[in-house]
């Protein structure tokens, strides 16, 4: 087991997030005899917003969600975080095609000269 050194006490929040920034917290923790806990009811922080959506593409959602066995605002959730995920990924493989073709382009230019 791994000697520790002694956190000390802190005067205000400040004081501590000062002290972390500069400190090694694996000299104040041995992280082999940390135990395993669960926290179920950790969620995420959420914020309450109010959309319009037309009637038919609701019951389409509500529709659907039904089919999924999952309730119809988290299923808008989940739809939301795919078409993000999907979209993030086609931009960043567009980007990557975007500057291999530009720099196929410079090279080729280049061996012109």
């Amino acid at each position: 087991m791994k000697k520790t050194k002694k956190i000390p006490n802190f005067k205000n929040e400040q004081q501590e997030r000062d002290f972390w920034e500069k400190n090694d917290m694996t000299d104040y923790f041995d992280i082999k005899s940390g135990k395993k806990i669960n926290l179920p009811n950790l969620k995420p922080s959420t914020q309450t917003i109010s959309i319009r959506l037309p009637e038919d593409l609701l019951k389409e959602i509500k529709v659907l969600a039904n089919k999924r066995d999952v309730p119809y605002q988290s299923l808008i959730k989940i739809l939301l975080r795919e078409s993000l995920d999907d979209d993030s990924a086609a931009y960043i493989s567009g980007f990557l095609v975007f500057n291999t073709y530009i720099g196929y382009l410079w090279t080729t230019h280049e061996a012109d000269r």
